[in-house]
């Protein structure tokens, strides 16, 4: 099974539009037109078939779990205080 056979299947099942697809990689900060994105799920003997390699699924799984989760919570740093009670 090849990236743009993971990407359509991810496609479908969660009823995504090229456009949306658009957004989910922009919440990672990678750019993609609609027609380069079209590329990928043409079939392999059309002529504009372009392999979807491994950087374009990974931004596209990293953003989908910003867009269905939400973003990761920033960590709130703790101040580190002194015990109260020790002795000198």
């Amino acid at each position: 099974m090849t990236n743009n056979d993971i990407f359509k299947k991810l496609r479908v099942a969660l009823q995504l539009r090229d456009d949306e697809i658009v957004k989910i990689l922009e919440l990672v900060d990678f750019r993609i037109s609609k027609s380069e994105l079209g590329a990928f799920f043409r079939k392999e003997d059309h002529p504009k078939y372009m392999e979807c390699g491994d950087q374009i699924l990974r931004n596209f799984l990293n953003g989908l779990v910003i867009h269905l989760r939400g973003p990761k919570p920033k960590k709130i740093e703790k101040k580190s205080t002194p015990p109260k009670n020790l002795k000198k």
